[in-house]
């Protein structure tokens, strides 16, 4: 999986996208505990609207949802917020052809398949801040 650093000069900022709400909130819950600024929505459209607004450092997001897909979130995010890294997470085998949808345009994401251990998502984020690498 693509590792990348997150800005330490703040509050990383993770946003966590999934229509099963247990799934969002428990990500969420696990990120503040490992001293990330996290937060939990339950839609794609959700996620469209919050994120200009709050500026995520990274979104996590369900590729299996209603209307907006991760997909097409992470499409919308490359646009409204190019810093913002996505990780796509599913554990529907209907997110493969979302994926390759993504791929025929030009984005390719990282993937984690449900379920995965936490610490397959700090992999993805690095650590929250300076004081996080004890």
């Amino acid at each position: 999986m693509a590792k990348f650093r997150m800005p330490t000069d703040h509050n990383t900022k993770v946003l966590v996208v999934d229509d099963e709400r247990v799934t969002a909130d428990s990500l969420a819950l696990i990120l503040r505990g490992r001293g990330f600024d996290s937060r939990a929505v339950y839609s794609g459209e959700e996620a469209a609207v919050l994120a200009p607004e709050w500026k995520p450092d990274a979104v996590i997001t369900d590729v299996v949802m209603g209307k907006m897909d991760g997909v097409a979130l992470s499409n919308y995010l490359a646009h409204s917020l190019p810093s913002c890294r996505v990780l796509l997470i599913s554990g529907h085998n209907d997110a493969e052809a979302l994926i390759d949808e993504g791929k025929s345009q030009g984005r390719e994401l990282p993937f984690l398949a449900k379920p995965f251990h936490p610490d397959s998502l700090l992999e993805f984020l690095g650590p929250a801040s300076p004081a996080e690498v004890a």
